[in-house]
């Protein structure tokens, strides 16, 4: 009969080296994952982006999932799953705008200024903020146009607002305390007027232009009109101005101001 072979019994593997190598294993990544996988941060960042420009230009109505997922190198199921569906993707962007943009403010450290250049400082970047970032004033028409119907949605947006208005309260009090500023300004009321001076330059400037015959838009143009703000908004703050100003309009102001 032909000699059975012996069976080596195969040596016990070590724990420890058993833990060590699925950890190891753990740790690098799969051929098989997408990079998606490996970076979803990154991945929801470029969605983001992605549909910013998507509904800055089309609006909600006009923007496509296709299109956003195309630019974001991602699909659709990547969209749902890193955000949501079409109308979660557009108040994400709408508080993303937010957010950038109260960001970019609390980096002006205006409390280090004096009152008046600090006002002075918020308006000059606010105006250069709305020329840089034309998607911005986009994005507020497009949800002006629906009543702001999503924006009411956002928690997010409410709570970032309240220290920034806070920030312009703290100046006005300071610039009282001081001499610098008259007393009695509404901080909401200050930052409304400053919005509205650089934006509706920008967004009507074609239409003035025609009008009056001048490139709005040109660098003299907008430095000329920035100098022309910065007057009107100190004017405006400084203590020889009537408190009046201030007062609600009714038939009383109408009748004495004859517009």
């Amino acid at each position: 009969m032909p000699a059975q072979k012996r069976r080596v019994r195969a040596k016990p593997k070590s724990p420890k080296r058993a833990i060590k190598r699925a950890v190891e294993r753990a740790a690098k990544p799969s051929k098989r994952q997408s990079g998606w996988q490996r970076d979803p941060q990154g991945m929801r960042q470029r969605i983001l982006d992605a549909a910013m420009a998507e509904f800055a230009r089309h609006g909600l109505g006009g923007a496509r999932i296709d299109r956003i997922a195309k630019a974001a190198g991602a699909n659709k199921r990547m969209i749902y799953y890193h955000v949501g569906d079409k109308e979660a993707l557009y108040l994400a962007i709408l508080e993303a705008t937010y957010e950038r943009i109260r960001v970019a403010e609390r980096r002006l450290n205006l409390e280090a200024l004096g009152p008046r250049d600090a006002i002075a400082r918020l308006l000059a970047f606010t105006w250069q903020y709305y020329i840089d970032n034309p998607e911005f004033l986009a994005l507020l028409n497009e949800e002006n146009l629906h009543r702001a119907r999503y924006l009411k949605k956002s928690r997010k947006v409410k709570d970032m607002h309240s220290p920034f208005v806070a920030s312009i309260a703290e100046i006005l009090q300071r610039g009282e305390k001081s001499g610098d500023v008259r007393p009695g300004i509404d901080p909401v009321q200050l930052y409304i007027s400053i919005a509205g001076l650089c934006y509706f330059y920008q967004s009507n400037s074609a239409t003035l232009g025609t009008i009056f015959g001048r490139d709005l838009l040109e660098q003299g143009a907008r430095d000329e009109r920035l100098v022309h703000m910065t007057d009107l908004l100190v004017a405006a703050i400084s203590p020889a101005t009537p408190a009046s100003l201030d007062k609600a309009p009714g038939v009383e102001f109408n009748q004495r101001v004859k517009i």
